[in-house]
């Protein structure tokens, strides 16, 4: 009972309520576990491409390759060795779901066109506004939430970096998601407003 109390007070917290039939995954990494809670509602094109992603097995052994403390933790795309790994075509931008980039949520990564996400993303440290769609110009898709392991996100956030010139925001220790899996959904308070209305 604490526990979904927890749960749907962090919702509240971030505009974000818990739907008791929303899909989970578990991420392990070197650091800890953090449990994530997606919106297919909001963000259907998203989550299935994630979701596909997560079933192959693409993001056993990825790194959080690009962490900037106060801003977000990227993950989803390269080898601890810094290798790219091949994705599949790229996902149609949802941003304009009414989701916002709140601390504690996931984003897809993408380049300048809106439309060239493809399997990275990342976890914001705060409300990044800027990231939010907004009138005419397109965001990032925010597409789901961590309900439990933001302090191994901020154990992350704290790795010591700088070493790689390539890559100098990424941790000196590559942190590498070691499996990503699907979780049975949580029995939580159950709402169809994910911004918590």
């Amino acid at each position: 009972m604490i526990a979904r109390i927890v749960i749907f007070l962090l919702g509240t917290i971030t505009g974000l309520s818990a739907v008791a039939d929303n899909p989970q995954v578990e991420l392990k990494t070197d650091l800890g576990t953090i449990q994530i809670e997606l919106y297919p509602a909001q963000a259907p094109a998203t989550v299935e491409n994630f979701l596909g992603y997560v079933d192959k097995g693409f993001y056993d052994g990825v790194i959080f390759h690009r962490v900037i403390p106060d801003f977000m933790a990227q993950t989803g795309g390269l080898t601890f060795d810094f290798q790219q790994k091949e994705t599949r075509d790229p996902v149609t931008n949802e941003s304009d779901n009414g989701l916002k980039n709140f601390r504690g949520t996931l984003a897809m990564a993408r380049h300048n066109n809106p439309d060239s996400a493809t399997s990275q993303f990342f976890i914001n440290l705060k409300h990044n506004a800027h990231l939010d769609a907004q009138g005419s110009n397109t965001g990032y898709t925010v597409f789901g939430r961590v309900v439990e392991g933001m302090a191994v996100v901020d154990k992350i956030v704290a790795q010591p970096r700088g070493l790689y010139r390539a890559f100098p925001n990424a941790p000196n220790i590559p942190v590498r998601i070691l499996s990503a899996r699907r979780k049975a959904a949580a029995a939580t308070v159950a709402t169809d407003d994910p911004q918590g209305g």
